[in-house]
């Protein structure tokens, strides 16, 4: 189990947000921490403390300096998402990004673009590429969930439809969106099928808040997942020792 970082980028700052309020107009967006440290700070850090596979994610316009920035930083240690398609990906590995991860350009009008796929894929490569299921549940089941995780596709997270997109990328990032930002807790039935599923390098993010959590993660999944946490690092305003769940995380890779 590997502790995987995050730089998450609002307007060109480092924040911390309940993904979930993000909107069009903005008017509603919950902000946990705004940082007063800019994106190349943060991986400077993840650098110094050989993290790798993290993740910059750009939600939203304005963010494309700052994610620049982070990637001279640390190139080769960070994965960038947030408007990635077949045309830009390309400059954004060129730039440092270590691969590229797409949500929107391939899950379109609820449904998984395979034309949209391929094309990405043949421009990085299977090995350059994460693919992103956000998801939330219905009806006891997992969706893939677009448009600023508002709107539920007809894509459903289980094992036969992760065996095939397994063919087609190197890594599966996974955020839990009911629990999102909101530090209360991992979605524990969520967390153990993808330990049961997934036979790629996995990345779990969502509700993470204690060292409570980080001990159930690793006993529900066998160490099989790798885990990301935001809002409740000391690091983004929150109580979590970030030196501590590095050193634990070490310990346990």
């Amino acid at each position: 189990m590997k502790f995987r970082p995050c730089i998450d980028l609002h307007n060109g700052k480092v924040k911390q947000i309940v993904g979930e309020t993000l909107d069009a107009n903005e008017q509603n967006v919950i902000e946990n921490f705004v940082s007063e440290h800019d994106s190349a700070y943060y991986a400077s850090m993840f650098k110094r403390d050989k993290l790798t596979g993290g993740h910059v994610i750009m939600l939203g316009g304005g963010n494309e300096e700052a994610a620049l920035k982070a990637l001279r930083e640390y190139p080769g240690g960070l994965q960038i998402g947030g408007g990635i398609n077949a045309d830009n990906a390309a400059r954004y590995l060129e730039a440092g990004a270590s691969q590229v991860i797409v949500t929107s350009y391939i899950f379109r009008d609820g449904r998984l673009d395979m034309d949209h796929l391929n094309r990405i894929v043949s421009e990085v490569g299977k090995d350059k590429l994460v693919i992103d299921l956000s998801c939330k549940q219905r009806d006891g089941r997992w969706f893939v969930v677009t448009n600023q995780w508002k709107t539920f596709s007809e894509f459903e997270v289980n094992e036969a439809n992760l065996i095939e997109l397994a063919g087609y990328c190197s890594e599966f990032l996974v955020h839990a969106v009911d629990v999102e930002g909101k530090r209360t807790g991992i979605l524990e039935s969520l967390v153990e099928q993808l330990a049961g599923w997934v036979s790629l390098p996995t990345t779990y993010a969502g509700g993470a808040r204690s060292f409570e959590d980080l001990e159930l993660f690793y006993k529900l999944t066998g160490g099989k997942l790798d885990i990301t946490i935001g809002s409740a690092l000391d690091i983004f305003g929150g109580n979590l020792s970030y030196e501590a769940v590095v050193a634990y995380c070490s310990r346990l890779a």
